[in-house]
């Protein structure tokens, strides 16, 4: 198979053939269809995220946001079958412990991550470990390039908005960072009601935001917590940083309403190395709440997949470029200077090796 992989931080990936995986017992071997290129790839390929122990095992197939049909099959898979169309979280859970059982999958981590401690979809083809507790099943209406463009991007909006903030309709939320992660909770709050604003410094992505259902827009800068505050009539029930830096996490903070919610969704870079100075005092006084989410558990997926199936929400929307797997380190470049607006994925493995 035709591969991209990280042999060494912050240099061009190499694009190269490598033997196809095959599966032990209980995994799957999933044909990628398409594979998101996503922020997280990009912190990994720059070593970052080494403060909460994220560490690649160099060479390393990145790539967590895919769709594509099982090939093969381990003999004790029961659950699914060769020609099944299927998607993957990133966090690969046991579905047998306490933290699976309470509906937090997404806190279990039994295997590991897929594309940090398992090769991912930037190959043409992936072993899943875990089959029966890790794959999802797409619905008729949800495509191989569908479920790439849901990845961690847009389930992790999902998590965020429907289940840790539990947005209501006619809510302000106002959400800041317009990336793939911000766009996407700008569509998920819009199509639940929501009125939605959204920060960014971009003029370009704000236009976006606003395709994407989102009321009102506010240029990013030491005068957004009180554009939002008179927008709002007093402050938004609920923000999301959708970035994570310490120039989105204390604005949106700022921003709140009183007993107002915040949905930590972004995770820091070099600059803030995982610590953020929280104005406490505020949050004790205006009785905030903050909630970190991360990714989606399994017991969301089918309500998310459903509003995908029947059109109330739109992932494939967001995807800015379909590329071809040779493209892929000008799409990570592009990240450092923040000049991607939507999502980037990988359709195609057929060039030559450049």
């Amino acid at each position: 198979m035709k591969a991209a992989a990280i042999v060494e931080y912050k240099q061009p990936l190499v694009i190269q053939d490598m033997p196809d995986p095959e599966p032990g017992p209980g995994d799957a071997i999933i044909r990628t269809e398409a594979c998101g290129v996503c922020r997280t790839d990009w912190h990994l390929w720059q070593h970052e995220w080494t403060w909460i122990g994220m560490e690649l095992n160099l060479p390393r197939v990145p790539g967590h946001e895919f769709g594509g049909e099982i090939v093969e099959c381990g003999k004790e898979v029961t659950r699914f079958k060769r020609g099944d169309r299927v998607t993957v979280p990133f966090h690969l859970g046991c579905g047998k412990c306490e933290e699976c059982w309470n509906g937090r999958y997404n806190l279990c981590f039994a295997y590991g991550a897929i594309g940090v401690h398992h090769d991912g979809g930037y190959g043409e083809l992936v072993r899943v470990p875990s089959a029966d507790s890790t794959l999802v099943r797409l619905p008729e209406g949800v495509d191989g390039f569908t479920a790439a463009a849901l990845g961690c991007r847009f389930m992790t909006a999902y998590h965020g908005v429907v289940d840790r903030a539990a947005v209501r309709p006619g809510e302000w939320v106002a959400v800041f960072g317009i990336g793939g992660v911000g766009l996407s909770v700008v569509q998920i709050a819009s199509a639940i009601g929501a009125r939605v604003i959204a920060v960014s410094r971009s003029d370009e992505k704000l236009a976006m935001a606003r395709e994407e259902g989102a009321e009102a827009t506010v240029k990013a800068g030491p005068n957004a917590p009180a554009e939002i505050t008179e927008i709002t009539k007093g402050g938004a029930a609920v923000t999301v940083d959708a970035l994570g830096a310490s120039t989105t996490t204390i604005p949106a903070i700022l921003s709140l309403a009183r007993a107002g919610r915040h949905v930590q969704l972004g995770m820091t870079g070099i600059e803030d190395a995982g610590k953020i100075a929280i104005p406490m005092d505020l949050v004790v006084v205006k009785e905030i709440r903050i909630a970190g989410s991360l990714g989606c558990p399994m017991t969301s997926y089918a309500g998310m997949l459903a509003m995908v199936a029947s059109g109330k929400l739109k992932p494939a929307r967001l995807v800015e470029a379909a590329v071809n797997i040779t493209e892929v380190n000008g799409v990570l470049t592009a990240m450092t200077g923040f000049q991607t607006r939507g999502f980037h994925v990988i359709t195609s493995w057929q060039a030559a090796a450049v």
